[in-house]
């Protein structure tokens, strides 16, 4: 029985429309912060401010889509070949540690920079999410810090923070 038949109004307040709601403001987040970025153009005409604003812009839209669907009474289906209880109350334990553990990351990655946050990140996340097999966690860990920093400093020439490793690397 639907809560239209039973004379109950829907509720508003849904995790669908958290989620609607954290795409829309980091979609102007994203939209927003590119406003200060300053720099020449390309030889082809697509100067830094580009791909960020072509993805936070096509966030606000799926943002704004979103939240008009769920207040219209749009949910999320659960796939169909997991076991999944749609009206079980959502998990904010692991929301609470998977949070704790990215704010953990941007609060240490100046101090000791990219491989050694980045590893602290993934190993965190992997274990919250229910790594069994610790070690080999870590190791994985280590080795996706290791090989993003190497991607994005020495593949695309971004600047990560060394930290501790500041002349090591």
């Amino acid at each position: 029985m639907s809560s239209a038949e039973s004379g109950k109004r829907p509720r508003l307040w849904r995790p669908e429309l958290g989620l609607a709601l954290v795409v829309l403001g980091l979609g102007v987040f994203v939209v927003v912060g590119t406003l200060d970025v300053s720099a020449a153009a390309s030889q082809l005409g697509l100067g830094p401010r580009f791909f960020p604003m072509l993805v936070g812009g096509a966030m606000v839209v799926i943002g704004l889509f979103y939240v008009a669907d769920v207040l219209r009474g749009g949910r999320g289906d659960p796939e169909e070949s997991e076991d999944v209880d749609p009206d079980a109350p959502a998990d904010w334990r692991s929301v609470g540690l998977v949070s704790g553990v990215f704010l953990g990351f941007a609060a240490v990655l100046e101090l000791l920079g990219w491989i050694i946050s980045a590893s602290l990140l993934f190993f965190g996340l992997s274990v919250v999410l229910g790594a069994t097999h610790r070690l080999r966690a870590a190791g994985i860990a280590v080795v996706l810090g290791v090989a993003t920093y190497l991607l994005f400093v020495k593949g695309l020439g971004v600047t990560l923070p060394a930290g501790v490793l500041r002349g090591v690397i």
